[in-house]
């Protein structure tokens, strides 16, 4: 049960609105209660959740489009994904990828259509159940204890789970594995282009994607986009942070290896999820706090006081 305080409803407002709110609030309170929010929202059971589901997404996901890629006699692309997943994810979890797509390919190879299908189905149901669990996360962190019912909340999961998820791949692809598809360019002018433009593309799409999240995951009626970005901003730059993290852990790091040994890439793909959601939801957080201190409601959980309340409202 969450006792994160409900924030009230002020999607009329605008985007100057916003940042005139994070300005005078200060960046390292607005951190703070957020944090304080987030516990208050239970937010580790649901960071646990959601790492949980979108491990087998990301694992169900790449060999069943591999798999397909293969079955049309698209190897190259296995090729590719294979020498590029080492620097994707962190250390121990690239190379447990790296087998997944070498299974894959064979899987396509083999013509395994029917596998293949039923494993995009699987990817389908992971993703909407994930957009679920989101959902379930963001209300309580907005104070929020009733989900929408069923048919609406696992039909607008769904309609995420395609449209935000298609962005967040596309970041991925520009951000992970970018550079390995600037060398299969051939054209030097094209490695070029895209080197130059990967980079803010992948950033403009993971924002866009945890954006729309946090607009349309929650079950009530958000601001405008300008009072996410900040928020959508926080959990990218987490994202990154932690990614950067593991992978210089991981390279300079021998004895995690030898101790977990053929147990060291799930483990460091679990964590590379915790990670991952975690980033999200504190996100998703920030943004909830920054509305709640515009709103007059600076509290970020139900009994507690914040200093300065009364002056709170901009």
């Amino acid at each position: 049960m969450s006792t994160a305080n409900e924030v009230p409803e002020t999607w009329e407002l605008s985007g100057d609105d916003a940042w005139k709110t994070l300005a005078n609030t200060g960046r390292v309170r607005l951190a703070r209660d957020a944090f304080s929010r987030f516990r208050a929202a239970d937010g580790t059971s649901h960071v646990r959740s959601m790492a949980f589901v979108s491990s087998v997404l990301f694992i169900q996901g790449l060999v069943t489009v591999l798999g397909l890629a293969s079955a049309l006699g698209g190897g190259g692309v296995s090729r590719l994904i294979v020498d590029t997943l080492r620097t994707a994810a962190p250390g121990p979890a690239g190379r447990l990828l790296t087998q997944a797509v070498t299974q894959a390919h064979q899987a396509g190879s083999s013509h395994r259509f029917t596998a293949l299908l039923l494993g995009l189905a699987g990817v389908l149901f992971s993703g909407t159940v994930l957009m679920g669990q989101v959902e379930r996360g963001l209300n309580r962190i907005y104070g929020i204890e009733q989900d929408r019912s069923t048919p609406s909340k696992y039909g607008r999961a769904l309609v995420l789970s395609i449209s935000a998820g298609l962005l967040i791949t596309g970041a991925f692809v520009a951000l992970a594995v970018g550079r390995s598809i600037a060398s299969s360019l051939g054209s030097h002018t094209a490695v070029t282009v895209w080197n130059l433009f990967r980079w803010p593309a992948g950033v403009l799409l993971a924002l866009g994607g945890t954006a729309m999240i946090f607009r349309w995951s929650p079950r009530r009626r958000q601001p405008a986009w300008s009072w996410l970005a900040f928020g959508a901003f926080v959990a990218v730059a987490l994202w990154a942070l932690s990614t950067a993290g593991l992978s210089i852990f991981f390279q300079v790091s021998s004895s995690f290896g030898q101790t977990y040994g053929p147990l060291a890439g799930i483990l460091a793909l679990a964590l590379w999820s915790f990670l991952t959601s975690l980033a999200l939801f504190y996100g998703g957080a920030v943004a909830a706090q920054l509305e709640a201190v515009r709103a007059g409601t600076p509290s970020p959980r139900e009994g507690a006081s914040v200093r300065g309340r009364e002056g709170a409202h901009v």
